[in-house]
């Protein structure tokens, strides 16, 4: 199938093919096209989750810029929503998590450092999927509770959490009470006993006030967030590794050619954890759309 992007292209070789062989009277069916970015569209994806959806656009940019063809389906929801659809085929390009993404697949999975992570989950991919290069990027999964929360326990690891005399209730997204750093993990890894509250908000702004109003005394808040230093929250330190290495690693369909791997492994090359606490920052705090801090953050990288 030739797309959309490479008809006028064709329309203008063809008539520069006449013309030439009109003037030289060389073969008039010689092939005067070079070769197409790619001759189908590549549909990118992305979490209901604004830092996903900003690397996501970084993506679409980047490959638009070399000539590709995006269909962008930003804001699908969480990973038991979009996964499915990764599966299925119905979408080419997807910026994941390492481990979150290898306990989806492997829920019982040993691996805990980065590249064991990333070694394990090249096994457990379905057929018609690999990844990319992962990032150095992370934003990582982790339990978060007030400062006031913090000195009143003393609290500064996860471990602490078991001299807390008062009933700890958990917040997150309610796929996450199933997850294992739900309730069920944290007590199988640390003895400890929580509650649980969804809140859909992916560690926002509602999940704060919730932490804050004492409605949850602790919440899974993403360590890239910019309101965990904006509100003065203390991220617990995980020392027998409940929440496994998360790096942004590129998930890939076959659609997504060698040419169209290069340009995204060099995005995630250039993409580095402080990269990813700034555009989270400018999005909450400016207010950008994720294309404006998209198109920005490739600027500044000589990208795209």
């Amino acid at each position: 199938m030739i797309s959309t992007r490479t008809l006028p292209g064709l329309a203008v070789l063809a008539v520069a093919g006449l013309a030439l062989t009109a003037c030289s009277g060389g073969d008039p069916l010689a092939d005067t096209t070079t070769p197409d970015a790619g001759s189908e569209t590549i549909v990118v994806g992305s979490q209901d989750y604004y830092s996903n959806e900003i690397i996501a656009e970084i993506y679409a940019q980047a490959l638009e810029a070399e000539g590709y063809d995006v269909d962008r389906q930003f804001r699908i929801g969480q990973r038991e929503a979009y996964l499915p659809e990764i599966e299925a085929g119905t979408i080419d390009l997807f910026p994941e998590y390492t481990g979150p993404v290898l306990q989806y697949w492997e829920p019982d999975t040993d691996a805990r450092l980065a590249d064991d992570v990333y070694a394990a989950l090249q096994d457990v991919l379905p057929e018609g999927l690999r990844t990319l290069d992962q990032s150095e990027a992370t934003d990582q999964d982790a339990y978060t509770v007030t400062r006031a929360f913090a000195d009143q326990w003393d609290l500064t690891t996860i471990d602490d959490l078991a001299e807390v005399t008062v009933p700890l209730t958990l917040g997150g997204n309610s796929e996450g009470e199933n997850r294992p750093n739900g309730p069920a993990g944290l007590k199988n890894t640390y003895g400890i006993d929580v509650g649980f509250t969804p809140i859909e908000d992916g560690g926002g702004p509602l999940t704060v006030k919730a932490l804050q109003d004492g409605d949850v005394q602790l919440a899974i808040i993403y360590t890239a967030d910019p309101s965990v230093v904006k509100n003065n929250l203390v991220t617990l330190e995980d020392t027998k590794g409940l929440f496994l290495a998360s790096h942004v690693v590129p998930l890939a369909s076959d659609k997504v050619d060698d040419d169209a791997a290069a340009i995204i492994d060099e995005v995630s090359a250039a993409m580095s954890a402080a990269d990813l606490v700034e555009l989270n920052a400018r999005s909450v705090d400016e207010q950008l759309p994720a294309a404006a801090i998209a198109s920005d953050w490739l600027a500044d990288n000589d990208l795209g």
